[in-house]
């Protein structure tokens, strides 16, 4: 009785104590799940760590890049420089191939005229050989805009004109040209005025060259190099337009000198370097010739001087290197410093006007050339190169029947 009964109770209790725990746990389940924070909330430990450690490397970055990015304007500015910089670079790159090519260009059309056009004796005068004509001087007379009153003046005396002009050259080889170069503003009045006046006497040679008082060095190179380009000559001769010249006695001394190579004649000075600003021939490289107080090298004076056909060629295929110094003549004689060239002092090219030019004539000594050395050529040569003609002139038929130079 006592087994049933106890064991019937227990059946009962055991069925009220499950259902008691299933609404326990069910009621306690749903309190849990209430209370649980979104996953977005939930903050794990090994998150944290990995968060922490990225911001540590970002920081790292930033304060120990050795080269940290620069801010956008000094970015610009530095892209920019940069930029300017290979510009200059290539821009100066191109100057010397420039420069190589204009002198491997010169050199190819030497080697083809001296294949070609060969020895200067070999050809006669007045012929065109590859596309230049044969002459036995070319005599440049360097001349400015404002000088037409000079120009008319040697026209007058002891330059031929007209129909002579042409006859000179086929003749004697003789070619005389007035030579100067362009104004700063090409095609403007002085440019037309030469045109005009080259029209009326066909006298002139123009050159690639903006004229300046300043840029006879320059002038001085783009002579040459032009003449040779035309003209297949034994000598080039320069000239001022203010200096009297004996062309039979100036064919006649060139022609001593015409088996020589490499010959530079003129009348040979070496005067003081000047390196006070403001005075006249002012050398502003006067530090270039030593000491103060020295004096330049040897050097034909600019009034009038001449070079061989070989010299002549040398500063055409090298004018892009040849240094310009501020005097001219100075210019033309460093030029020739340490190449093997004969200098030839010939004091008949320089002599003065009359009563020294008269006085050497009346002796039989006629001058090749005649000028006044305190100015540098005739002093008012426009209103006495007839007197200094008149009384110094070898006679208008010298030239024409002189043959000592053909």
């Amino acid at each position: 009785m006592r087994v049933k009964g106890a064991v019937g109770f227990s059946a009962q209790w055991m069925t009220v104590l499950c259902i008691a725990s299933f609404c326990g746990g069910l009621l306690f389940t749903n309190r849990r799940m209430w209370n649980t924070p979104e996953e977005k909330d939930v903050i794990r430990p090994h998150e944290n760590n990995l968060n922490h450690d990225h911001q540590l490397h970002v920081v790292s970055e930033i304060q120990c890049d050795p080269k940290p990015k620069p801010i956008s304007g000094q970015s610009s500015s530095k892209d920019i420089l940069g930029e300017v910089s290979k510009t200059h670079h290539a821009i100066r790159i191109l100057d010397k191939t420039i420069s190589s090519l204009e002198m491997e260009l010169a050199a190819t059309r030497a080697a083809q005229v001296t294949k070609f056009i060969g020895s200067p004796i070999d050809k006669p005068v007045g012929e065109s050989i590859d596309g230049r004509q044969k002459a036995f001087v070319v005599i440049g007379i360097n001349t400015a805009f404002s000088s037409r009153k000079r120009r008319d003046s040697v026209r007058e005396t002891w330059m031929p004109t007209g129909d002579n002009i042409k006859k000179l050259e086929q003749e004697k080889g003789i070619v005389v040209r007035f030579v100067i170069g362009h104004s700063a503003t090409p095609g403007g009045i002085l440019d037309r005025a030469i045109e005009a006046e080259d029209a009326q006497h066909g006298d002139f040679v123009r050159l690639d060259h903006v004229e300046g008082y300043h840029e006879l060095s320059a002038k001085t190179k783009a002579y040459f190099a032009t003449a040779v380009s035309k003209w297949d000559a034994d000598f080039y001769m320069k000239v001022d337009d203010d200096v009297h010249v004996n062309l039979g006695m100036l064919a006649t001394t060139l022609a001593r000198h015409r088996s020589k190579p490499r010959v530079y004649i003129g009348c040979m000075k070496s005067g003081p370097v000047l390196a006070q600003k403001g005075v006249k021939y002012h050398e502003p490289e006067y530090w270039k010739f030593g000491e103060e107080g020295n004096k330049y090298f040897r050097h034909a004076t600019g009034q009038i001087y001449g070079i061989s056909k070989d010299l002549a060629t040398y500063i055409s295929i090298n004018q892009p290197i040849l240094h310009r110094y501020a005097n001219e003549d100075v210019s033309l004689g460093a030029w020739f410093i340490g190449l093997d060239v004969e200098h030839i002092d010939d004091r008949s090219l320089c002599c003065g006007t009359p009563p020294d030019c008269e006085w050497k004539a009346q002796a039989g000594n006629v001058c090749v050339a005649s000028f006044d050395w305190t100015c540098s050529g005739i002093c008012k040569s426009v209103e006495r190169i007839k007197d200094v003609h008149q009384r110094c002139g070898e006679g208008d038929d010298a030239v024409w029947s002189s043959n000592a130079f053909l």
